[in-house]
């Protein structure tokens, strides 16, 4: 199924950037939290968030930086679209039985892992502790014909899309959170071992 492609909304991508922020901030309890004044506590995680995530580790970044922020949030919109681009695509050929060229899905395998790789950075969505632990999802991936990885993989891209952590800005959920970082982990695996694959038979 094919997915809308993500607007260059700013707003939208500063709400979501932050509620992923604030999903890994409550998913585990906030230490006085319980005293004083609830919601004044929460906005103040909220802002650390929001400094952390506009990329205050850097020596050579001013905390907070406009322009940085600015220039962050248009690559992670870049990143959604084209993956989206690729992935409507892939299932448009699929659909219609249409064969890809091995170089089409060579550069588009290429291109997926390294943007949601850049997302795992960007949205502080790491690779899980245990990555894809279970594996069922890619049990006997080896066995698979080019056509049904491809189809796994829109699939992982499916699911990551349509979490509601990522689906729904604002959306706090421990669990969700843990199931997009291993979604994404997944895209960033497929796509890569795809890849390989293909690149490996060109040899």
């Amino acid at each position: 199924m094919e997915l809308n492609t993500v607007k260059g909304n700013v707003r939208w991508l500063s709400i979501f950037m932050l509620s992923i922020g604030c999903s890994i901030v409550f998913s585990a309890p906030i230490a006085g939290q319980t005293g004083g004044d609830p919601a004044k506590a929460r906005m103040q995680e909220m802002d650390r968030r929001e400094l952390q995530l506009s990329g205050t580790g850097r020596d050579n970044a001013r905390p907070n930086d406009p322009r940085r922020s600015q220039a962050m949030m248009e690559q992670v919109s870049e990143d959604f679209q084209r993956i989206l681009i690729l992935h409507n695509e892939i299932v448009r050929a699929v659909a219609a039985n249409r064969s890809l060229s091995d170089q089409f899905i060579s550069n588009a395998t290429g291109e997926i892992r390294k943007r949601s790789a850049r997302l795992q950075s960007s949205l502080k969505l790491p690779k899980p502790e245990h990555a894809l632990e279970n594996r069922g999802t890619v049990t006997n991936r080896k066995e698979m014909q080019t056509k049904d990885e491809l189809i796994l993989l829109c699939k992982q891209i499916e699911s990551f899309v349509r979490n509601p952590i990522i689906d729904k800005p604002g959306t706090i959920d421990a669990e969700q959170l843990g199931k997009a970082r291993k979604d994404l982990q997944s895209v960033v695996e497929l796509s890569e071992a795809i890849k390989k694959h293909l690149d490996k038979q060109k040899l």
